[in-house]
């Protein structure tokens, strides 16, 4: 039996995770700061309790588990980290990384996939789909964060020809239960009102938890070697229009009033951008009204040959 090692195993997207390779048939460790009841007591389920720069709790781990594979979410904002991050997890993290990809390749771990964010990218004017190897220009405190994990694993584990590693990279997550960042696109931060422009036919790419475990589950079962090595980008088949979560949001949650706004010209827009420039850097749901109306879209072809991306808001769990 395979056995997957889950860091931040028992967050929002650890529970999820977990779940699914479970359900599948592997064996699984998860490593969190806490339990949570989401897999306890579950046949082939165990939880080391550890803080994500716990040293020598994670070479135990290694030491006395033969490990095929480590999914790496520990220090992933809407798994273990809130949505402000600051200098406190961008060290936490940075801990983590001084030995964690190392201990994969001291005890032949066959695949290492790592969490990351497409916050890493530099977006682009354009509406072209943003592809896994264009340019990244990270600025909020959480895609510097992401951007030091991705550039410690390439240079750690990058060498090591018998390890197949990945970098996944994701926008923000919903499921039926969790829905903040889908919140956060329809929610003025300065009165904390809900807002629409126009009809709110423009939208916003974000990836269901399930799309994302069910690529896990995918690629896990088909990379065998390092021609699987490399970035990819997992999120929804399609953005989801502002209008579909006030909708959704008022079937599944509470929501209250909605108020129509005209888009507000450049000036404004640039007067507000700027206003919020120094919340942006620490606050990963900011809200960047000068980029509301770009329908901006990831690149998900390189991932479709693994999973079919089947939720979306409509059917999400």
């Amino acid at each position: 039996m395979a056995k997957v090692l889950v860091t931040g195993g028992c967050g929002l997207m650890g529970d999820h995770v977990c779940s699914g390779f479970l359900k599948k048939g592997y064996e699984v460790i998860a490593v969190d700061r806490e339990p949570s009841d989401y897999n306890i007591n579950k046949e082939n389920f165990t939880f080391v309790q550890a803080v994500p720069s716990d040293k020598s709790a994670y070479a135990d781990i290694f030491d006395r588990n033969k490990i095929d594979t480590v999914i790496h979410l520990a220090c992933t904002v809407d798994n273990d980290l809130g949505h402000i991050v600051t200098d406190k997890e961008i060290d936490m993290n940075n801990q983590c990384n001084s030995f964690i990809y190392r201990f994969a390749i001291a005890h032949d771990v066959k695949r290492f996939i790592l969490i990351s964010t497409t916050q890493v990218y530099q977006m682009p004017k354009t509406r072209e789909p943003l592809r896994e190897d264009d340019f990244t220009k990270p600025i909020t405190n959480y895609a510097k964060l992401k951007s030091d994990s991705e550039n410690t694993m390439a240079a750690d584990i990058g060498r090591a020809k018998g390890i197949v590693c990945a970098i996944i990279r994701i926008p923000p997550v919903y499921t039926k239960k969790f829905s903040a960042n889908l919140e956060a696109k329809i929610t003025d931060p300065k009165d904390n009102t809900k807002f629409v422009y126009r009809t709110g036919e423009y939208g916003f790419h974000f990836c269901c938890v399930h799309n994302m475990v069910d690529f896990l589950l995918g690629f896990t079962r088909a990379a065998e070697d390092n021609s699987y090595n490399g970035i990819y980008n997992v999120a929804d088949k399609h953005l989801t229009m502002a209008s579909e979560i006030i909708e959704y949001m008022k079937q599944n949650h509470r929501i209250g009033v909605v108020l129509q706004r005209i888009p507000p010209n450049a000036s404004v827009t640039t007067i507000k951008s700027l206003i919020g420039n120094k919340e942006m850097k620490t606050n990963y749901r900011f809200l960047d009204f000068t980029r509301i109306l770009n329908n901006n879209m990831f690149d998900i072809s390189k991932a479709s040959k693994f999973c079919s991306f089947r939720w979306n808001i409509k059917n999400t769990k």
